[in-house]
């Protein structure tokens, strides 16, 4: 055995080792929910918790106007303190308690207290400074408080998408921040959304280059109706809006989930409720419902997450993970696979979706109403059913399976690579090819070798998208994940993990040796502080590749790295005893976020494809 390898062995079989990766395994198996899977939870967010702020304040005004009682003032009160109390020494707010302050997090939190400090009932003790601490490092970055200034900043942020932009614009205004919202001048600095766009079939969208996303009609239809309620145009267009206003309500009232959330997001559901209520239509069932959601999905301490929660990701994550070492039976009974099989064929759509139009066949993020399907969801469901070998009818599953690998390769671009949500909607990032998905989807056709051999001719596109798409340096950059410390906000070490546990691609695994750091830890690329999610994707990546190697030059590299990425990660979970989580995900419009599952599940993942080389050397 060469001598790298025999030191990986060592440390794989050592006590400290099997110590730590037992730790985690039962950690992680702990995590489950009484129904048997996992559900995890997304970090508190500012941005989220301000602007649930604003569409509760704005409804209880409504109220008030009508001499109805208010409802909802010790949720007011309670977010105010909770985004008082999480204010960063500069004055700003991240999109995490532990991420950088950025300019539209700060923007909305701003504006919501200033809001609510105008408002003599709600107003806190020591909100003043709070407000002025906010103020003062909006204009370090925008050069004023005026609408100008701040819409200038944010369209030199987002540039043609608006998607994001125009709800945060909208938002301030609300808050009175560019004076009395109820003037139609003060709305000259929203841009006007074409909301009249919606009563068209979804099929046109790309065709009248709608430049929203596929996910945002909501705010689409809301917010260009509340400017518009304000500032109509003159001419044919204001005619057209008019016409088309009650037939956009009707549409936003059918795409709206059960539960009230657009998406289960907190952002969304605010922005469209805020702007409905603010119209005067705080009675519509599209507003009272999303007030619904925003009361319902508070946390304790007064805070809203950015989403309710991605139950279906993390358990197909943990799934991966647990089966990673190829040793799932001894970690999951039958009648627990079973469970955990049932519950994820549960998932999966079987109509066409009613708010993107998707075919049937794919699975969303969640298990919760909001939740719409796609690609990477869709590939970890399906790898999941192949694991998932233990107890219930494996027909079913293939069945499933078989759907699921139908509708992604049907959501395939023409370029051979998959977007999230919709093949060709636009030339926006979450409807255009991304790597990571791309190689998500490889890997779960690949786990069924009869749709495999069915699906050849995408399975060879996919493959050249991946060749095209490979940075000069070799690596690839993922779409949902980042790092807030990398000089684009990128993270090619998710992304070039992802591609090379499909793949094993050469280039890519040297890019991955180079990025390591002395210490064995790996962050975004070379030299960024290291995490433990970061680490953990890269060990497997390079632990799962190994055995393909050659004895050359990069095994020998190969095998010494994965024992410092596995060294660093018993360090840094202190023997799988804590897993502290970074916010390297990434949400619709680039928002920040972490998970606790995620630094767990990855250790896990990593663990036991590292333990699977100590029975590959004794084989």
């Amino acid at each position: 055995m060469p001598e790298p390898t025999a030191r990986l062995a060592e440390l794989v079989t050592s006590e400290a080792f099997c110590e730590t990766r037992a730790r985690a395994v039962e950690r992680l198996l702990t995590s489950r929910t009484p129904a048997g899977h996992w559900t995890g939870q997304l970090s508190s967010s500012a941005l989220s918790t301000a602007t649930a702020v604003n569409a509760l304040r704005l409804a209880d005004a409504a109220a008030a106007a009508t001499g109805r009682p208010p409802q909802f003032g010790s949720l007011i009160r309670r977010g105010c303190d909770w985004l008082a109390a999480t204010q960063l020494p500069d004055g700003s707010w991240g999109d995490t308690t532990i991420s950088q302050g950025n300019l539209s997090t700060t923007l909305l939190a701003w504006s919501s207290l200033a809001a609510l400090a105008a408002a003599k009932p709600l107003a806190q003790p020591g909100l003043a400074a709070v407000i002025d601490r906010a103020a003062r490092r909006i204009c370090d970055w925008t050069g004023g408080l005026s609408a100008d200034a701040i819409a200038a900043a944010l369209a030199a942020a987002y540039g043609r998408d608006r998607t994001f932009s125009v709800p945060i614009l909208t938002h301030i205004l609300l808050a009175d921040r560019f004076g009395d919202h109820r003037s139609t001048a003060a709305w000259a600095v929203v841009p006007q959304l074409p909301f009249e766009l919606a009563a068209l079939p979804q099929k046109w969208f790309r065709l009248v280059d709608l430049q929203v996303v596929s996910y945002a009609l909501p705010a689409l239809i809301a917010i260009g109706q509340v400017r518009h309620a304000f500032r109509p145009a003159v001419g044919p267009a204001s005619w057209l809006r008019r016409a088309a206003k009650a037939r956009t309500l009707r549409t936003l009232e059918t795409i709206q989930p059960d539960g009230g959330g657009f998406l289960e997001a907190t952002p969304l559901t605010s922005f469209v409720t805020m702007s409905l209520v603010a119209m005067g239509l705080a009675e519509h069932p599209v507003a009272q419902a999303g007030l619904g959601f925003l009361a319902a999905s508070v946390r304790p301490d007064g805070s809203w997450p950015i989403d309710t929660n991605l139950a279906t990701w993390n358990t197909t994550t943990a799934v991966a993970a647990l089966a990673a070492g190829g040793r799932l039976d001894d970690h999951l009974s039958a009648t627990e696979q079973a469970t955990i099989r049932s519950w994820l064929l549960d998932q999966q759509w079987r109509q066409v979706h009613p708010y993107t139009g998707a075919a049937p066949g794919g699975w969303a993020w969640t298990d919760l109403p909001g939740g719409v399907p796609d690609a990477d969801d869709t590939s970890g469901a399906v790898l999941a059913l192949a694991a998932l070998t233990g107890g219930g009818d494996a027909d079913q599953s293939h069945a499933a399976a078989a759907a699921g690998l139908d509708w992604l390769a049907g959501l395939a671009n023409r370029d051979g690579g998959l977007p999230t949500f919709c093949r060709g909607w636009g030339r926006l990032p979450f409807d255009t090819s991304c790597p990571d998905i791309t190689a998500h989807f490889l890997r779960a056709v690949a786990a069924w070798p009869a749709a495999a051999d069915r699906h050849r001719e995408v399975i060879a596109k996919a493959h050249r998208y991946l060749t095209a798409t490979q940075q000069a340096a070799g690596s690839w950059l993922p779409l949902w994940f980042g790092n807030e410390t990398h000089p684009e906000q990128a993270n090619p070490t998710y992304g070039t993990a992802k591609v090379v546990l499909a793949t094993g691609d050469r280039r890519g695994v040297d890019w991955l040796l180079r990025a390591q750091a002395a210490d064995g830890g790996f962050g975004a690329a070379a030299d960024l502080p290291a995490s433990v999610e970061e680490t953990a994707l890269a060990v497997e990546a390079l632990a799962a590749v190994l055995p393909t190697l050659a004895e050359g030059p990069q095994a020998k590299q190969t095998a010494p790295a994965v024992c410092r990425g596995l060294e660093w990660l018993m360090a840094a979970t202190a023997g799988g005893n804590q897993f502290p989580a970074a916010p390297i995900g990434l949400y619709f419009a680039k928002l920040w976020y972490s998970e606790e599952l995620y630094p767990l599940s990855f250790t896990v993942a990593a663990c036991e494809r590292a333990g699977r080389l100590a029975r590959l050397s004794r084989d």
